[in-house]
């Protein structure tokens, strides 16, 4: 027995009706080893019989031999058989017969359409003679692979052997050069095309179509495609695609309207890119249509469709149409589940995404980097970082830990979670970083005392040759405004110019915080002006800014010129005007503030209210903020604590302690704010053992941590009763190192008492501490000067003049007809001098007569008596008193606001003329509010 040849064990032959079967080879195999030219006429009916007696079998010549062997060829390259094609080729080889082109062709055609381009290859380097079809086989199966520059290389090639290509060899080229995204060499393709004439072939125009959309060029691409005559379902489609890769939702449903009206029919491939187009769009209107027409067609949840059509939904804002959509696709694969995945994360429901990424997992599927990405940023928002650890060695598990779109979303979500340290190591770890690495490293440096790195960031990421971009200067510009640092943002600034992005309003809103936050609101003001377009979000930043700079007036014009401008407030810009209002005390502006706020139905709003309550209470109408919170329908622990804090500046203790139980009584757990207000209620009216009960209980009872604050409320509880042994030994105690705000508190309490040593040994610690604060001079100052130790006086004020401490003049300022007029002591620079002197010379014979004595003990100046008497007259909140009274207006109580603590001489006359002009006067001090009604105060003298 012969033994068969290894490269074939099985022969396809044909029979009489022309069926490809299969049988035995090896006796035929010795047939046609003994006659090789022979033709098989027929098949046995009986399988087991011999195929030398049933077969009969007729001499065949060379002409009809290769026939027989294309045929065979050509039946292995219909049905994808390769190993019968390559049995096929065998026989050719050991029947020693000289292929002819034809063959060849079909050798090199099997091989391709079998999918072994490699032998398809050695075949076509071994051709003799090749040509056009030969050539374009290759380039076929080439370009059927995906490896489009073999395609082009192969077409040069057969240029350079002077073959002009056809049609077909002109589409195969075309669609490598679409692979490789070759667009020059498709441009010369293009006119050769035309220097040829085959741009009438509808294969021709459609790969050109197809190319040009795809590198981006959808004009020239629409040009070829209205151009050439005959337009078919892929044509179309090929340009309806590359509108939707650019994002021209517009374009694309204008031309899936032309298709429609024209009798081309439309395949899922059309509305896969027609729903593109609708969800760039965000039209959901057409794109239901689509989807109907999906339904109609029966393809809706076919795999690539359904994933369109879960797109849409979600770019269109519905996420639960999505979600239906989904769960009736069977067997969803993977684009369809990161699909979902990611139209979840997007629409900001974080817990769906990761209980579907969880059900994804049980359903056999491995996530690729899109999917992952999407988990990563649902993890940031779920603000779990243990959750977030746990997704990244799931992709360290999955290989796509050097994947760059992972690798950025897990430096975003470590940064944004505070876990720095992680986020630098995947940072770190990235060979190939690029502009959006760059910023979600920069985004975890706004904060704290790692604002510091963000310059030196930002200047190793240029110094890299990276560009930055509007993200990139909006981190870097946040950090410098939490670090004040206007140096480096001056010259962030300078690099906006030079990027052309000073047009940019986002980058313009972060320039305006920047230099508000520094302090230089005059640039703040040029930035804003020059900004084209100012929404509601820039105005409520740059409103909100203000606010927090303590630059009331600044927040409130803008806000006028919002509404000039057409532009409606939300409730946080109100709620931030408002607190604008609340830094200047300006009542009258917060009441035309609060019309607006029912106005627009944001009454019912619990940060309104809150700053509502804020407002009238910073503004001395605590009548007023006590209606505000009793009217407000919900209320949270910042409404109580505003109201709490507004009782205590006021000096109603009773309310402030009542409020406080209230508050525990409807289930409120107070905070760390709430104990500040008690504490500093307790302070106000002399409860000491209730003030020592609250401070015991922050910790015991609540669990809180007492803070400084609640340490220097405690001081200042005793330094006010005299209990300056006590405050010695609590500040021995204390588990905190004592603060400037510690040694403050001590050094007000001294000066109250008179206690020399104690005040200079707690001055001492402030000259440490805080060199430059001019309280500290004065206090001590005045307790040498109210003990008459004036060369102690002298000494204090000759080193605050070689310190370069200057001191802060003493003013007051009341607000008349929603105008603020300022005033120092013996004042003359007012419009309205001598009148303001007239009036006060007028009360000054009102006091005498009610019994008013002058107390010289309060000027602290080494001068005659009389000296002393006419400087008191003149204080500033007395010229504020004068000014308020000649001016017009209704007899409202008169609130007047000191930068400094009010003296007890002026306390006493306070007093008296409430009584004498029979009107309500309302004074802040640097402490606290003193309301005068009828001979008498708030504070009950305790102050």
């Amino acid at each position: 027995m012969v033994e068969p040849d290894p490269f074939c064990n099985i022969i396809p032959i044909i029979n009489k009706n022309n069926d490809c079967s299969l049988v035995s080879s090896v006796k035929l195999y010795q047939i046609l080893q003994k006659k090789p030219r022979l033709r098989i006429n027929s098949l046995p009916s009986n399988p087991t019989s011999s195929v030398e007696q049933v077969v009969p079998v007729t001499k065949l010549d060379d002409k009809e031999t290769l026939k027989m062997y294309s045929e065979l060829l050509q039946d292995c390259s219909v049905k994808g058989s390769l190993y019968n094609g390559k049995a096929v080729h065998g026989q050719v080889i050991t029947s020693g017969i000289k292929p002819d082109s034809y063959l060849w062709i079909c050798l090199v055609n099997m091989y391709v359409k079998c999918g072994s381009l490699e032998l398809g290859h050695k075949v076509f380097d071994e051709m003799p003679e090749r040509d056009v079809v030969s050539f374009t086989a290759l380039i076929a199966g080439y370009s059927a692979a995906g490896n489009g520059y073999e395609g082009i290389g192969l077409f040069r090639q057969m240029r350079i052997e002077g073959i002009l290509g056809n049609g077909f060899a002109f589409a195969s080229a075309l669609k490598s050069c679409s692979m490789c995204l070759a667009l020059e060499f498709g441009k010369q393709m293009h006119g050769e095309v035309v220097k040829l004439g085959v741009l009438g072939d509808v294969f021709v125009g459609s790969a050109l179509v197809d190319l040009y959309a795809k590198c981006g060029e959808v004009e020239l691409s629409e040009g070829v495609f209205f151009n050439i005559p005959e337009r078919n379902v892929v044509s179309w489609n090929a340009l309806l695609n590359g509108y939707a890769k650019i994002g021209d939702g517009k374009r694309v449903l204008n031309l899936f309207l032309k298709m429609y009206e024209s009798d081309v029919r439309f395949s899922k491939f059309t509305l896969s890119s027609v729903l593109k187009g609708c969800a760039s769009l965000g039209n959901s209107r057409e794109g239901q249509i689509v989807h109907s027409l999906a339904i109609k067609m029966g393809t809706e949840l076919d795999g690539i469709l359904s994933s369109c059509l879960v797109d849409m939904y979600s770019k269109c804002g519905l996420a639960e149409d999505a979600q239906r959509l989904f769960v009736r696709v069977l067997n969803p694969d993977l684009v369809a589940w990161s699909t979902m995945i990611a139209c979840l994360d997007q629409q900001g429901k974080t817990y769906e995404v990761t209980k579907l990424f969880a059900d994804m997992g049980k359903a056999g599927l491995r996530p690729n980097e899109y999917t992952l990405a999407s988990v990563v940023s649902a993890s940031t928002n779920l603000s779990d970082l243990r959750y977030g650890k746990s997704i990244h060695a799931c992709i360290c598990k999955s290989g796509f830990d050097s994947d760059k779109s992972v690798s950025n979303a897990l430096i975003t979500m470590y940064m944004k979670s505070g876990s720095v340290q992680d986020g630098f190591r995947v940072f770190k770890a990235m060979e190939d970083r690029d502009l959006i690495s760059w910023n979600a490293f920069l985004s975890g440096f706004h904060e704290g005392d790692a604002c510091s790195q963000a310059p030196i960031i930002f200047s190793r990421m240029v110094m890299e040759g990276f560009k930055p971009n509007r993200y990139t200067f909006i981190s870097t510009l946040r950090s410098c405004s939490n670090l004040s640092d206007m140096s480096f943002g001056r010259q962030i600034h300078g690099q906006v110019v030079k990027n052309h992005l000073q047009t940019d309003d986002f980058v313009g809103t972060s320039l305006v915080d920047m230099y508000t936050k520094c302090g230089c609101s005059e640039s703040a003001q040029k930035v804003f002006k020059r900004m084209k377009v100012r929404d509601l979000f820039t105005w409520t930043t740059v409103i909100s800014e203000y606010a927090q700079a303590s630059q009331g007036e600044q927040a409130f014009e803008c806000f006028r010129q919002m509404q000039r401008e057409g532009v409606n407030p939300n409730e946080f810009t109100l709620a931030s005007c408002l607190r604008g209002c609340s830094t200047i005390s300006a009542l009258e502006s917060g009441r035309q503030l609060h019309s607006q706020v029912i106005k627009s139905g944001q009454s019912c709003d619990v940060f309104v209210t809150s700053a509502l309550v804020d407002m009238y209470g910073k503004c001395g109408s605590i009548e007023d903020a006590e209606e505000v919170f009793e009217s407000s329908v919900s209320r949270d622990i910042i409404s109580w604590n505003t109201m709490i804090c507004g009782y205590s500046q006021h000096g109603d203790g009773e309310k402030c302690l009542e409020t406080f139980k209230c508050m525990l009584t409807e289930g409120i757990q107070p905070d760390e704010i709430t104990f500040i207000g008690v504490l500093s209620a307790c302070s106000h009216v002399g409860l000491v053992e209730e003030g020592k009960r609250h401070f015991e209980s922050i910790k015991e009872v609540y669990n809180i941590i007492p803070t400084i604050e609640h340490y220097a409320c405690m001081v200042d509880i005793l330094g006010r009763a005299g209990k300056l042994d006590e405050v010695e030994n609590f500040i021995e105690k204390m588990n905190i190192k004592p603060n400037a705000l510690i040694w403050q508190t001590v050094l007000g309490a001294c000066k109250m008492h008179g206690n020399v040593e104690f005040g200079e040994r707690a001055a001492e610690k402030l000259f440490q501490l805080e060199p430059e604060t001019d309280s500290t001079y004065i206090l001590l100052s005045n307790i040498y000067a109210a003990k008459g130790m004036w060369d102690d006086v002298r000494k204090i004020r000759s080193k605050m003049s070689i310190q370069g401490v200057k001191k802060e003049p003493g003013c007051s300022w009341v607000e008349i007809n929603g105008e603020f007029h300022t005033f120092l002591a013996k004042d003359s620079s007012h419009p309205k001098v001598k009148e303001i002197y007239l009036k006060l010379e007028e009360l000054n014979q009102e006091l005498k007569v009610a019994g008013y004595v002058p107390n010289t003990q309060f000027v602290l100046n080494n001068v005659s008596d009389e000296e002393k008497k006419e400087s008191l007259v003149y204080h500033s909140e007395r010229l504020a008193l004068a000014f308020a009274l000649i001016s017009k207006g209704p007899a409202k109580p008169i609130r007047i606001f000191k930068n400094l603590r009010i003296c007890g001489d002026c306390h006493n006359a306070m007093k008296l003329l409430s009584d004498v002009i029979d009107r309500d006067v309302i004074i802040r001090d640097v402490s606290r509010f003193h309301h005068f009604q009828n001979g008498s105060c708030s504070c009950r003298d305790y102050w």
